[in-house]
């Protein structure tokens, strides 16, 4: 059955993508890669902890030589891995927001897919921010995306999606035996709630799930909560880092997932089936 590794990637970005690219590239050529290999980075992994309308200029800044992507491309083709870019800002049809952007990079440097975040951060925590409009300069996205790899079918959701279940329930009914959840999550929602979301869905859904995180104090003192982790298809944490910039990793086994939804077939035994939606 195919095996691979799974890795997730955790850091404290800056709103330098010059600095956030050159640590990128020197941790993933500290990976073992003798395998089919999947790397995630964290939300908003090349510009961070700026004022969000920078992260609107970087996207028009960069839109007309897709910068961002090739970068990503290359570090791909590079260290010859399946790259989940987190997510980057990309300038949006209508040019006025951009969308906070997953796109998956083959070891060839080939983009076959990109998800648009669709569940904003419009709330209040009590912490330094206070108040998150993320919808203010972003463009919630509208379509669910699974794609195809040499070992398993990948599934993408961003940080806030965790705490919608249907999202993960339409990305297994689609096929996904993995879900990434590249995220940001604030200190004070990520140590109240992050481990219990990222269990639930791994359990719900009888999928492995990969989620790599921003973690420390960024430069605008916003705080992200970290503890990037790989969790398997029955729940248990294959791997966690609590503080700090580094790498998880984890092994991927197709033969653990078919036996724990052959053990469980709660997929078949819903009795809640809903259709699977598109807004296109």
């Amino acid at each position: 059955m195919p095996m691979a590794k799974l890795s997730a990637i955790q850091l404290c970005s800056r709103p330098d993508v010059t600095e956030n690219l050159t640590l990128i590239d020197q941790l993933l050529s500290d990976l073992v890669k003798d395998e089919e290999h999947l790397v995630l980075l964290p939300e908003c992994c090349l510009f961070f902890g700026g004022r969000d309308a920078e992260q609107l200029s970087l996207a028009k800044q960069t839109a007309a030589n897709s910068s961002l992507e090739q970068e990503l491309k290359a570090l791909a083709a590079k260290h010859q891995v399946y790259l989940v870019g987190g997510t980057i800002p990309l300038l949006s049809a209508n040019g006025d927001k951009f969308t906070n952007s997953s796109c998956v990079f083959t070891p060839e440097g080939n983009k076959v897919a990109q998800y648009d975040k669709i569940h904003l951060f419009d709330v209040n925590v009590e912490d330094s921010e206070k108040r998150y409009y993320e919808s203010k300069y972003t463009q919630a996205g509208r379509t669910t995306q699974v794609v195809g790899t040499n070992f398993a079918q990948l599934g993408l959701s961003v940080c806030y999606d965790i705490r919608f279940p249907e999202l993960y329930r339409q990305l297994r009914q689609q096929g996904a035996d993995i879900i990434t959840v590249p995220s940001a999550f604030t200190r004070v929602t990520g140590k109240a709630h992050w481990q219990a979301l990222l269990q639930a869905r791994a359990i719900e859904n009888q999928v492995y799930i990969i989620a790599a995180a921003q973690e420390g104090v960024h430069a605008n003192g916003r705080e992200t909560w970290g503890h990037s982790m790989i969790i398997s298809p029955w729940g248990e944490i294959l791997a966690c880092l609590e503080q700090g910039a580094g790498v998880i990793s984890a092994e991927f086994c197709k033969t653990q997932v078919d036996r724990v939804r052959t053990s469980m077939p709660v997929l078949e035994h819903n009795q809640f089936k809903t259709e699977l939606i598109s807004y296109e």
